[in-house]
């Protein structure tokens, strides 16, 4: 940013605090959600609070705030509400840090960050803010767990789950992004613990056959969340092991490749591996390879770059098809996440198994043939993975391998070696974590009575404030005695609390049903309410998100529904995912020193200017580079518009444009806007629209009352149009042109069909003075368009083609004169 100070060419510094505490005085964002007629929700997804926001995070809210008074002006009753994800790891890290207790930062990041929002004109329902730190918040993400629980959807299990070794928690496998905490950064590791879970996978098909519900949402996000739910049909097929009375299972999507089945291998985690290597004499050999293959994270090893390693067990199973012996091995691109955790290998028609074939010399057997040129085994360089014709496949040679695929099936289940079955890549959801920062489980352990859930009545079971930081991988809760020790609700015996909490993405499951009843000390939500506003109409955040919580969200809101707790089955309606803002070519954040404050850029050219330069950017839902010069030019813009409405009455320029051409192009305006605004928030084009707009009324003079009339007209409708985007100098200039409510009460502007018809002229088109075509044009086009369309008419072509034109002669609104 320059240093130098900018002159200014309006005073935004005196009108925008003026008109936000005009909007806050008159309650204009506070709604009666018990009396809604028209109702529109609009949310934005609240954030986590850092200690401030930038530009980049401004994007978000600006938009939802431009959609929210667009709304209004249409006549909806709009629900715009705020909140703050509060729990989480940075807070608990920077106590460890830094010492400062993560109740106290956090309160005070959420302070600063409604500053911000304030001094960006954001309007919000504040009263009915929830803030997921707080007990009469968390007390009802409690309640959710205990519903989840009776249900029989929330468990305790012994499970290897992702491990930070940095911030000494779990992670849910959608926060492992490229193998490492989505949070530091820090290289994943797996570790064996007991932990609770969410059944989540209960819901795997209805999360699938819903997202056709989702209309209003962005093919890619729908498309992400089917790819993680993984739905995939198949067979298990039993493969008998030697000198074992239990056959290994293996789930196989081409069934039609059995015959090709040269080899198993079983993931480094599987749970028979250790009894089948008791009696091998490289035990220990074999362990310490399955050790190695531990070691590596679950992207890695799944990666198409990673190279394929393996051991072989010294064990063999029996391929039920052919009869034959096949080796079994221990593989690292073999996952328990899917499946069973053992693969059958076809080396000759997928490609990871024909990559680990040829690294240990492992057979390949050709069994779908190319039609019309057959496969070689010794020239191949890698699987063919196409359709073809079954070959070395027993009875089904010469058959499709489509329509093998049915007939092996048939074959396998008629005799009891293989059974069709679904599967899925979702997993259940890990939510224990062993940090502090957390909604504590409403769980108490009795050595008597088992597991026994904390009682609705004594909820919430509260986060105690004086605990000790330090990342040692145990929940800091477990040294606080007076919150581990408890009496178990049932037998009142001496009893545990669970001492990790929950993540933070159970908080943000259910918080926009918690908006329509914050003050409630009752209920988490009112139904009656959430089933009049809800699904939410238009959702506002990034598409990060799409796995994370858009999914958990909607599985929450699947729970409510079979407990009739709610009407809808899914949460919203409508989302819109915008890209992020970059500068210098990578995501602001502090460590690359691009972050753009806000606050510097308000105190040099205003709220607004910032408001529309976000929104000018470029497409909402592309990611975008901010630029210092385009602030500027988009602060010019407002200087020149304030001075067009401020001085109207006094108006009088040099000019050419037409009142006529004037007249449409600002009924044009007001449909290109509007389409704009009702579509996919095109703010962008809708902006430069309004500046077309601006430019033409600065060369338009008017020649009398009438045409008066129209310039105040179109500065009324450029004010209205502007006002969601730019909405303090708009409410000023509004108040200006004589109008006494806020800009937000006055109807959205609407454009009449007949002025967007253009006036049109027949031209008489000669070549070389005699006339050879005529074409129809609108009475406003330009010489140079006119000589372009005279040009192309194909009449025209057919008389200067190979010719050589000297001039063209233009007579205005008569003819066009080719000279050859």
């Amino acid at each position: 940013m320059n240093d130098y100070k900018v002159k200014k060419s309006y005073p935004f510094d005196a009108i925008e605090p003026k008109w936000q505490k005009f909007w806050e005085d008159q309650g204009l964002f506070r709604v009666d959600v018990d009396n809604p007629v028209s109702k529109y929700y609009c949310l934005v997804m609240f954030p986590y609070p850092s200690a401030a926001l930038h530009v980049g995070h401004g994007r978000n809210y600006i938009i939802g705030d431009a959609v929210a008074r667009y709304k209004m002006m249409r006549g909806f009753c709009v629900l715009s509400t705020m909140g703050f994800d509060a729990f989480g790891l940075p807070a608990e890290n920077a106590a460890i840090k830094g010492g400062l207790h993560p109740k106290v930062s956090t309160l005070n990041n959420i302070a600063n960050m409604k500053r911000q929002l304030h001094q960006w004109g954001c309007g919000y329902d504040w009263p009915k803010e929830v803030i997921s730190c707080l007990p009469e918040y968390y007390k009802w993400t409690q309640w959710v767990f205990l519903k989840l629980y009776e249900k029989g959807l929330a468990y305790k299990k012994r499970q290897a789950v992702n491990w930070c070794p940095s911030c000494q928690t779990t992670l849910a496998n959608e926060q492992v992004v490229d193998g490492s905490c989505e949070r530091c950064e820090t290289k994943v590791i797996e570790k064996e613990l007991e932990q609770w879970f969410f059944k989540i996978t209960s819901y795997a098909d209805r999360l699938l056959e819903d997202l056709s519900l989702l209309e209003g949402w962005p093919e890619r996000v729908r498309t992400m969340q089917a790819n993680w739910i993984g739905k995939s049909h198949g067979v298990d097929i039993s493969f008998p092991v030697v000198d074992e009375k239990e056959p290994l299972h293996c789930f196989t999507t081409r069934v039609d490749t059995i015959f090709g089945a040269t080899y198993i291998v079983l993931a480094p985690e599987h749970p028979r591996l250790g009894s089948l290597l008791r009696a091998v004499d490289n035990r220990a050999e074999v362990e310490r390879a399955v050790s190695g293959m531990k070691a590596q994270d679950i992207i890695t090893r799944t990666s198409t770059e990673t190279e394929k390693v393996g051991v072989f067990t010294g064990r063999y199973a029996i391929n039920p098809m052919t009869g034959e012996k096949i080796p079994i091995w221990v593989g690292n691109y073999v996952l328990m996440e899917y499946g069973t955790g053992s693969i059958m290998c076809v080396p000759a028609h997928d490609e990871r198994d024909f990559q680990f074939a040829k690294r240990y010399s492992l057979p390949i057997r050709v069994v779908i043939d190319r039609p019309r040129d057959p496969l070689d085994v010794k020239s191949m360089s890698g699987a063919y993975v196409e359709e073809g014709v079954m070959v070395n496949s027993g009875p089904f040679n010469g058959i499709s391998s489509r329509e093998a695929m049915e007939k092996i099936a048939d074959d396998m289940e008629k005799r009891k070696i293989g059974k069709r079955t679904v599967n899925y890549r979702l997993k259940d959801w890990l939510i224990s974590r062993q940090r502090y920062w957390g909604a504590p489980i409403p769980i108490i352990y009795c050595k008597k009575c088992g597991i026994v859930p904390v009682p609705e009545k004594d909820l919430p079971v509260v986060l105690p404030d004086d605990v000790k930081f330090q990342p040692t991988g145990v929940s800091p809760l477990k040294g606080d005695e007076g919150f581990k020790h408890a009496k178990c609700p049932k037998c009142k015996s001496e009893a545990e609390r669970e001492v990790d909490t929950m993540d933070t993405f159970v908080d943000s499951s259910w918080y926009f049903l918690r908006y329509l009843s914050a003050d409630d000390p009752k209920k988490p939500f009112d139904s009656k309410r959430v089933n009049n506003w809800l699904p939410v109409d238009q959702y506002i955040g990034g598409v990060e998100h799409a796995i994370l919580h858009l999914l958990y969200s909607r599985f929450i809101v699947k729970v409510f529904y079979d407990l009739n707790l709610v009407s809808f089955k899914e949460p919203f309606q409508r989302l819109f995912t915008q890209g992020m803002i970059i500068k210098d070519g990578a995501k602001m954040s502090k460590s690359k020193g691009n972050v753009v404050s806000p606050d510097e850029l308000i105190e040099r050219y205003g709220v607004d200017t910032v408001r529309l330069y976000t929104l000018f950017i470029g497409p909402p839902e592309k990611d975008a580079e901010w630029n210092d010069q385009g602030v500027e030019g988009a602060y010019r813009f407002l200087g020149r518009f304030w001075r067009l409405v401020d001085g109207i009455n006094d108006w009088n320029v040099e000019g050419k444009v037409e009142a006529n051409v004037l007249r449409r192009m600002a009924h044009e305006t007001i449909k290109k806007v509007t389409d704009d605004l009702e579509g996919d928030f095109h703010f962008n084009t809708a902006i430069s629209t309004i500046m077309e707009l601006l430019n033409a009324v600065y060369q338009f003079r008017p020649k009398d009352e009438t045409d008066r009339a129209l310039l105040k007209e179109c500065a009324k409708t450029m004010v209205l149009l502007l006002s969601p985007f730019t909405p303090h100098i708009c409410e000023e200039l509004w108040r200006r042109l004589g109008h006494k409510a806020s800009v937000l009460k006055e109807s959205w502007p609407r454009y009449e069909e007949k002025h967007l018809v253009r006036e049109e002229l027949e031209i008489a088109v000669q070549v070389t003075g005699r006339v050879r075509s005529r074409i129809v044009v609108p009475a406003d086009i330009s010489e140079e368009e006119l000589k372009q369309k005279a040009l192309n008419d194909e009449k025209v072509k057919s008389w200067i083609e190979g010719k050589q034109i000297k001039t063209v002669i233009i007579v205005p609104k008569r003819l066009v004169n080719i000279v050859i």
